[in-house]
């Protein structure tokens, strides 16, 4: 048997058995149900982003509902999710698939790629799971399970690299349906059991195959990987001035956004960046709203 069927296989069989029920992934679950689940999911545990999606797609269960209106509403519903320029992404994104598209997310990869706030991972992962259709999707999930299955390393590259996309598009099965599958299968698999922290190689269904474990499961040997810090940082100081704006659909004074931060320059840094990023907006010297909402709507 070629080494890849049987990789396809047992990877395939692994995830028939032990594939999470995610409602982005029902049957009747359409591509801007899976659109929103991936800009949610980039850099978001599941855990975090069932309930807000949940939420999401009660109002807005099209394109066309979510860019009729204001992309302030965007970022207000994004609550606590974290990034909240994701919200504005995906609102950009879908108010141009009205413009274009009828209101539908597009099923060429293309169409797909050139939409805003849509890059090479997410064009990939719609066109994948949402169309069934064949194309390398590289998260930092499927990186890692390659890293260590193929290059016998611990974790890949910081960034994506042509090698990576090399092998991803190598060991991808020929039928569309099944390289659907196998896209999500490996992602699974990622998540679930070779973690980046406690991989559970006792349940890996190609560990016998994984050139990692058999070179003894080498330390990784690239710079060293930090961990994301949130207190004290800019990043918690731009997510209580949000959590301001958010909390009313008129404008806020300058003196309600100082009250959440004693450190003035770095309060003042966080703002300037959220106004820089198109998540705020300055309507008047030292008064502030949410982007597209008219005062006092």
């Amino acid at each position: 048997m070629n080494t890849n069927t049987a990789l396809h296989r047992e990877i395939l069989a692994w995830y028939a058995a032990n594939a999470r029920e995610l409602p982005w992934r029902e049957p009747e679950a359409g591509a801007w149900a899976v659109m929103v689940s991936e800009f949610m999911l980039q850099q978001t545990p599941v855990k975090r982003v069932l309930p807000m999606y949940a939420t999401w797609m009660e109002r807005w269960p099209t394109p066309a509902a979510l860019a009729a209106e204001p992309p302030g509403e965007a970022v207000r519903a994004w609550g606590r999710l974290g990034y909240p320029r994701r919200a504005l992404r995906l609102h950009a994104a879908a108010t141009a698939m009205v413009e274009r598209h009828g209101g539908e997310v597009p099923t060429d990869h293309a169409e797909l790629l050139a939409l805003p706030g849509v890059g090479e991972y997410t064009a990939a992962a719609v066109a994948s799971f949402a169309h069934r259709q064949r194309h390398p999707v590289l998260d930092t999930n499927v990186r890692r399970v390659f890293a260590r299955l193929v290059d016998g390393v611990e974790f890949p590259p910081t960034a994506t690299t042509a090698a990576e996309r090399r092998t991803a598009t190598a060991l991808l099965p020929e039928a569309d349906e099944t390289a659907a599958t196998w896209a999500v299968a490996v992602m699974e698999l990622g998540a679930l059991v070779c973690t980046a922290r406690s991989p559970d190689c006792g349940h890996c269904p190609v560990a016998r195959r994984c050139a990692w474990r058999l070179a003894g499961s080498p330390a990784h040997q690239g710079p060293a990987r930090r961990g994301q810090t949130y207190e004290g940082t800019d990043r918690q100081v731009r997510g209580k001035l949000l959590a301001v704006l958010r909390a009313t659909r008129s404008t806020v004074p300058q003196e309600a956004l100082d009250a959440v931060w004693p450190d003035a320059v770095q309060r003042a840094r966080a703002l300037d960046g959220l106004v820089a990023d198109g998540l705020v907006e300055p309507v008047a010297p030292g008064v502030y709203r949410l982007p597209g909402h008219a005062p006092g709507s």
